[in-house]
């Protein structure tokens, strides 16, 4: 009895202490069976960054993760220099028409040009806004320009004789009335108007006002997947203003590809009109050495190494006999044999056609 009183029963404190240390075991190994490789799980910040959607709505940081690999695939306007300069032009022109247009001291600005997927676009732009659709006439495809809210009541307030040194009054939650659209329309005539002017020494092009939508799913011009050029410009009229964008899908932009290709203006005709005019001028009196071939005979370099002083060449040839005119082998003219005075003549009849040059 006294030996049985000494071993501790199952329910003692070494037993519960036993069962803890297996149960712990248990789950331990319960763990290792359903993840082999333990790790930390990320956060909601992390996953972002990891996707590259943490700076995706702030355009002045260069995108990360798995975002810019997708994004790598995009055009870079940089590979159109002739695109800066267009808009370069842009801004010139549009700053003096915009000051005709308002009657007051307008200041244009460029912020940035950038690649973008169409559909990214779309999806970014702040609401109310409005978007105007044009058309590249000779190009036969459509681009979009967008008033954000600001310059619209900007626009409207400056138009209607509101007073200077006060921001425009925005009332927000309300459709756009016929007033704002026809003020607005007649400012997007302006811009498409400069920005055609802008287009001309590189391509003649007529961009057309089509129509003005306030919800981006009826401004759609391309698919959302394809690259397009997004031109940021920024309007102040003193205390006033607001931003104006411009989207140029680049397959509207395909017919003047080469052109945007160029790196300066001089090469947008592919050659320099004050070197081709010295040349033609140079070329009309360079002085070359004609040949009148009278006839022409094929024969054996050993024959021709056995003629002897003396020996007479029977031509195929008579005095009324087409000759040719020659220059450096290449026949130019062909004419009759005569003499004008003590001089052997050439009367020339007509050109030497290219089947006969062959």
């Amino acid at each position: 009895m006294a030996d049985e009183e000494e071993v501790p029963a199952d329910g003692g404190e070494d037993g519960e202490d036993g069962a803890d240390a297996n149960e712990d075991w248990q789950s331990m190994m319960d763990e290792d069976d359903a993840s082999p490789v333990s790790g930390r799980v990320l956060n909601q910040d992390e996953i972002d960054s990891l996707l590259g959607f943490d700076d995706f709505d702030d355009g002045d940081q260069e995108r990360t993760g798995i975002r810019a690999i997708i994004n790598s695939a995009l055009v870079s306007y940089e590979r159109l220099p002739m695109l800066e300069v267009v808009f370069d032009r842009l801004i010139r022109m549009l700053s003096t028409s915009m000051r005709n247009f308002t009657s007051d001291n307008v200041e244009v600005s460029l912020d940035n040009i950038t690649s973008i997927r169409f559909g990214d676009y779309l999806n970014s732009i702040p609401l109310p806004a409005m978007l105007s659709v044009f058309r590249a006439k000779e190009w036969d495809n459509y681009g979009l320009m967008t008033v954000d809210s600001a310059l619209i009541y900007s626009i409207v307030d400056v138009l209607l004789g509101g007073r200077r040194g006060t921001a425009a009054m925005r009332i927000e939650g309300r459709p756009y009335t016929t007033i704002e659209l026809t003020l607005v329309e007649q400012m997007v005539q302006v811009v498409l108007g400069d920005l055609t002017t802008a287009f001309e020494p590189l391509s003649k092009v007529t961009f057309e006002f089509d129509r003005l939508e306030t919800n981006p799913r009826f401004a759609t011009v391309a698919r959302p997947a394809n690259a397009a050029v997004l031109v940021k410009l920024r309007i102040d009229m003193e205390d006033r203003g607001g931003r104006l964008e411009l989207i140029l899908p680049y397959a509207t932009l395909e017919p003047v590809r080469e052109l945007l290709l160029q790196m300066f203006m001089g090469e947008k005709f592919g050659r320099d009109s004050i070197w081709e005019s010295h040349l033609a001028t140079e070329l009309w009196s360079t002085d070359v050495d004609i040949e009148a071939v009278i006839d022409e005979q094929t024969m054996s370099l050993r024959k021709v190494m056995d003629l002897k002083v003396g020996e007479t060449l029977m031509l195929n040839s008579n005095p009324e006999s087409v000759i040719q005119l020659k220059c450096g082998g290449i026949g130019l003219l062909a004419g009759r044999m005569g003499r004008v005075g003590p001089h052997i003549a050439v009367q020339i009849e007509d050109r030497v056609k290219e089947q006969d040059k062959q």
